[in-house]
């Protein structure tokens, strides 16, 4: 039997009376007369052959029926509403969503995000960020932004920027810095990847020690700067992602030296078609 058509007033007058347990107040909200929402609600159970509520002298009870119903509703009016806001100035809004590790993601992209939403206003960027550990598929990324070297398992890899590693660390520790060969004196922090630290040490022509002093290890460039910054060490980190923290000279970088283990990559599903605004964000990130 097909279910004839339920009009959205009633349907909006069952969940404003859901929600507040009470056809007054879900007049008020909805501005019209109790007796219309009681109305409303009354043509709808009719409709279903149901109860949806149980008439108490102090207000409404879902019952059993209105309960299982409910959420429904809900969801409906949230979707209807969530797509109604991709609407602006006649043109659909498209929803993009990237993952970024947090490095990139506050060193670099979020100084720019206003450039990329005056010149793709369409645009609806939902940005989450992570430690360079990340499930494209599983979080339902439109991009993720990673590091390393380009090769992860079905996906496809552009190259965005190198990001040469240096040490970074408060101007006073600097200070005690003459040369290279200081550092082994110095707690060194570094990322899980063990054998930074020993390769910038190689690239500055410092003969490899036959172990390297104290470190603490992070899994986020961003907490170990903060550690650099409160003057727990020396990090060994990208300076092109910390430009605003060298320029405020809040840290320094003792060393011209630099070595590179990896570049940042936009990376996406090789199964995953590519939207108008993915192409938009891809195409903005390698020009900008």
């Amino acid at each position: 039997m097909v279910r004839p058509h339920l009009p959205l007033t009633a349907l909006r007058a069952f969940e404003a009376s859901a929600r507040h347990l009470s056809f007054t107040k879900a007049a008020i909200e909805l501005f019209v007369t109790q007796a219309a929402v009681s109305h409303q609600v009354r043509s709808l159970e009719a409709s279903l052959g149901v109860s949806l509520f149980e008439r108490l002298p102090r207000g409404l009870m879902l019952t059993r029926e209105g309960e299982t119903l409910l959420p429904a509703v809900r969801e409906a009016f949230d979707r209807i509403g969530t797509t109604l806001e991709r609407f602006e100035g006649g043109r659909t809004r498209e929803i993009l969503r990237v993952g970024a590790v947090g490095t990139f993601a506050v060193g670099w992209l979020l100084p720019r995000l206003p450039d990329f939403q005056a010149r793709h206003p369409f645009v609806d960027l939902r940005l989450s960020t992570n430690n360079n550990r990340v499930d494209v598929a599983a979080e339902g990324l439109d991009f993720a932004i990673r590091f390393g070297g380009g090769a992860w398992h079905g996906m496809e890899a552009r190259p965005l920027m190198e990001a040469a590693l240096s040490p970074i660390c408060l101007p006073r520790i600097a200070r005690r810095l003459a040369a290279p060969e200081d550092l082994l004196a110095e707690t060194l922090l570094r990322s899980y990847r063990a054998d930074e630290w020993a390769r910038w040490f190689a690239q500055a022509g410092v003969e490899e020690p036959r172990r390297l002093p104290r470190s603490i290890v992070f899994d986020s460039s961003l907490a170990m700067m903060e550690a650099a910054i409160q003057g727990a060490g020396v990090a060994l980190a990208p300076p092109s992602m910390f430009a605003r923290q060298l320029g405020e000279e809040t840290v320094v970088q003792p060393f011209a030296t630099t070595v590179t283990l990896g570049s940042y990559w936009l990376v996406r599903l090789q199964s995953r078609p590519e939207t108008a605004a993915m192409l938009a964000f891809a195409h903005w990130l390698q020009e900008t």
